[in-house]
């Protein structure tokens, strides 16, 4: 992996949001969203130079230009977003690497990372968002919240996984959060608006409005029929 430093965030022991696309492109509707409506700075980048596909224009190909930010805001910093993720593991590893060496360059004591969860539940319009954490007594806390944890022992794969599996060797305070869906080859507004909420509650703080969102479910679910 490459990556680039562009500036110095004045971020005093900030929150760390981190995730990238997957399953219903949850992980990237809700960094996106963030950036958006929070208007966050970018500080740096992360770049892979080695690339596993091209891509086909129908008689023309183009390379892939896979590129991740980090950007921030007062007391928050945001990662990942865009389109995919790192396809070898070795990167993938370099990748969880370089956010939990940020996390600690600036002293962020929590990261929060999210995306689908995929179930057979018919949710309808109100998909739940389960988290798990990195520690027992952490899960206790989110319990006491009245947080709905995930049901049963599971694999969870990629970056929006193996980050939290690092930080806890790093000893950071990680919380995962995965919102319903039912399929995951559509992107899941609905599991993206449900996640928004939960980070609200844990937070305190207001991360904008889900409106547009909403809208944008209404659409995937007229086209598709979902």
């Amino acid at each position: 992996m490459e990556f680039s430093q562009l500036e110095e965030p004045q971020v005093k022991k900030p929150i760390m949001i981190a995730a990238m696309q997957d399953m219903g492109n949850v992980g990237s509707i809700v960094v996106n969203f963030i950036n958006k409506s929070l208007q966050t700075k970018r500080f740096r980048t992360a770049k892979t130079p080695f690339s596993t596909y091209v891509i086909d224009n129908g008689g023309y190909i183009d390379l892939p230009n896979e590129m991740w930010e980090y950007r921030y805001t007062e007391d928050l910093i945001v990662f990942g977003g865009g389109t995919g993720q790192p396809q070898e593991n070795q990167e993938l590893n370099e990748l969880c690497q370089d956010v939990i060496d940020v996390c600690q360059k600036y002293s962020a004591k929590f990261i929060y990372t999210l995306g689908g969860f995929h179930t057979n539940r018919m949710f309808g319009k109100d998909p739940k968002t389960f988290v798990t954490t990195t520690s027992k007594d952490l899960t206790k806390h989110m319990q006491g919240l009245g947080i709905d944890m995930t049901p049963q022992r599971s694999l969870i794969t990629g970056f929006n996984g193996l980050i939290l599996g690092f930080a806890k060797q790093n000893s950071i305070q990680g919380i995962g959060m995965y919102g319903e869906l039912n399929h995951p080859e559509i992107p899941q507004y609905r599991a993206a608006i449900s996640i928004i909420k939960t980070i609200e509650k844990l937070t305190f703080r207001k991360l904008g409005d889900t409106s547009r969102l909403e809208v944008m479910a209404q659409e995937i679910e007229r086209e598709f029929g979902h």
